[in-house]
């Protein structure tokens, strides 16, 4: 019998007590019961994206959001700029002329954060742009761009901000309303701690303004029409029941830990494996803005990066992801994310240094172990 961790940045591990809810008997969606569930659920998501404004839940993965965010601001010909450092910024892009938007890509080179200033000088040299679609997290390249500076630009503009924080929600600091961040996409696979499957967007009033106006095809994933059943607490379509009921287990445990002590507990653990993999001569992907959710190492020259990510899986019982597109075997990812503590990321450490013997490379058994115990003592 072999145990198994799950290190990848989502899905995550799910609690124990989040699964248990998930095995009750089925309720029905449009009885008391369900909406005080979905009421409670509302305000944990309100505070776990430091937002007063409403959160929108959906049936759907992350990316669902991420479409239903374009589909909703945004009327045929309009002009976005989308900033194009990694596989998710892409994703974005990909959406946007998949519905007869205007982009104006950022390309970022990938590994590194967009610079504010850019999209500032870009704001002012395309002018007529009705958003700017960002990532906290890049997740393909563990880089954290500062959404603070950049909701700093545009709240002085017309354009509405977006920004993609499917894996950042809950692992690094987003103060959606301090920080005038109009729309935030999130899943529920990633900090929020459950199975795959829900979709949020938090919509500012500035972007409502956007919203009431796009003329862009959309019938599941219309905003207005979650919003008019949110108002009464309910839902315009079937919801995921189970995952709500999951999700209201899983904002319970949120609240109990309390966010700042949430995110500081990423922040130790993105310490740790930094200082782990840079005691084992690594190198990481995104040194000058590292993200605190997931941790991107060069593979080093000379070892199958698709083998170490497959030993450590097969043989090891340690699942973390590889690179995408033009980084396919040539980073790995270690993700700290979500129900995620001090012995996962020790025995992930561990795993990778036999592993990376095993395949050749020089490696001082122990010595990323020691490395990350050094920094998780000093908590």
């Amino acid at each position: 019998m072999q145990k198994r961790y799950l290190l990848a940045p989502g899905p995550t591990p799910v609690p124990p007590e989040v699964l248990a809810v998930m095995a009750q008997p089925i309720i029905h969606h449009r009885t008391p019961e369900y909406r005080e569930i979905f009421a409670e659920v509302n305000d944990g998501l309100k505070y776990v994206f430091q937002t007063k404004n409403d959160v929108l839940t959906f049936a759907s993965s992350g990316t669902g959001a991420m479409e239903a965010a374009t589909a909703n601001l945004l009327s045929p010909g309009d002009r976005v700029l989308v900033v194009e450092g990694g596989k998710f910024g892409e994703r974005f892009r990909e959406i946007g002329e998949a519905y007869g938007v205007e982009v104006v890509p950022i390309v970022v080179e990938w590994g590194k954060p967009v610079e504010p200033e850019v999209i500032k000088q870009k704001l002012k040299e395309e002018g007529n742009i009705k958003a700017v679609f960002t990532t906290l997290c890049e997740t393909s390249t563990g880089v954290v761009n500062d959404i603070k500076a950049i909701g700093e630009i545009v709240k002085a503009e017309e354009a509405v901000l977006v920004v993609d924080a499917i894996s950042g929600l809950g692992a690094m600091e987003l103060r959606s309303d301090d920080w005038n961040v109009d729309v935030v996409v999130a899943g529920s696979q990633k900090g929020l701690m459950i199975p795959p499957g829900l979709a949020f967007v938090s919509v500012s009033e500035k972007a409502w303004n956007l919203v009431r106006e796009s003329k862009l095809p959309k019938y599941y994933f219309s905003f207005l029409k979650a919003k008019e059943s949110l108002n009464k607490t309910d839902h315009p379509f079937t919801p995921a029941i189970s995952l709500v009921i999951a999700l209201r287990e899983a904002l319970r445990k949120m609240k109990k830990e309390g966010l700042e002590n949430i995110l500081g507990r990423h922040a130790r653990l993105a310490r740790a494996a930094r200082a782990a993999v840079i005691a084992l001569g690594l190198k990481l992907f995104a040194p000058q803005a590292p993200s605190n959710a997931v941790t991107a190492v060069k593979v080093p020259e000379g070892i199958d990066g698709l083998a170490l990510v497959k030993n450590m899986r097969e043989k090891y019982g340690v699942t973390i992801a590889g690179g995408q597109s033009q980084l396919k075997g040539k980073i790995f990812r270690i993700a700290h994310l979500g129900y995620v503590d001090t012995f996962d990321l020790i025995v992930a450490i561990s795993a990778l240094e036999m592993a990376l013997s095993e395949l050749g490379y020089k490696v001082e058994l122990g010595a990323g172990v020691k490395a990350a115990e050094e920094v998780l003592l000093k908590r």
